[in-house]
């Protein structure tokens, strides 16, 4: 009858270590399959910080692309905007570029004006009134003159001077003594230049050679040719 107490000790420490050994089991085949997943998905930790890395590239690619848009967008409206005020430039030049030259004709003008309006049926015989009338007349031609001299406008006056195709218009030809064939004889219109480009031939009378006199060198131009009249 002693012998029960000690066959139940007995079976209660073999309980004990019986479930000891389950828990452990348990523990082993935890870190097992831990141990196992890792060696089978080595790169698990690798592919997340890839992929966070690549997240913020893309990010900061974005940011990169709405500045450059935003840049791009920034230079075509401020191209723009030159484009139209090089045109409103060029065409306030078109349209007001005589301003200055418009401005000095009107004196001229109102001088001119003045002239006429002092000139009556009752003075116009008067030879003191016609005197001041003709040197009033010689000053607003003078002022008119100055006013082209200003503008870069120069009046042809080639009186006894070789005859040039390029600036002069022969009007008629005539041999005249001691006078070089191809002289400039009498000025019909004076001619004009601007810059140095023609506006208008001076048309003009040139001496011609008579039967007593050798002919004149060969020129490249025919009288009255060659003559630019572009402005």
């Amino acid at each position: 009858m002693k012998a029960q107490p000690e066959n139940h000790q007995a079976m209660d420490q073999n309980e004990t270590n019986q479930n000891e050994n389950a828990q452990a089991s348990e523990i082993d085949y935890e870190s097992f399959s831990e141990k196992l997943d890792s060696e089978q998905n080595p790169d698990t930790s690798i592919r997340s910080d890839v992929s966070t890395a690549a997240l913020n590239r893309i990010d900061e690619l974005e940011k990169q692309l709405a500045t450059m848009k935003d840049q791009m967008i920034r230079a075509v409206a401020e191209t723009e905007n030159i484009r139209k005020r090089s045109q409103r430039e060029k065409e306030d030049a078109r349209k007001f570029a005589l301003s200055s030259f418009a401005r000095d004709l009107l004196n001229v003008a109102d001088n001119l004006r003045r002239a006429l309006d002092s000139s009556t049926h009752e003075n116009t015989n008067d030879p003191a009134h016609l005197k001041n009338l003709i040197t009033g007349v010689e000053a607003t031609e003078r002022e008119l003159l100055g006013v082209f001299q200003r503008n870069g406008i120069e009046k042809i006056e080639p009186l006894d001077k070789p005859f040039d195709p390029n600036f002069h218009e022969v009007m008629f030809e005539t041999p005249i003594p001691n006078k070089p064939a191809g002289t400039v004889i009498q000025i019909i219109e004076p001619g004009y230049i601007l810059n140095g480009r023609i506006l208008k031939p001076a048309r003009v009378g040139v001496s011609s050679r008579d039967s007593g006199q050798p002919p004149p060198p060969p020129s490249d131009a025919p009288p009255g040719g060659n003559i630019d009249t572009e402005a």
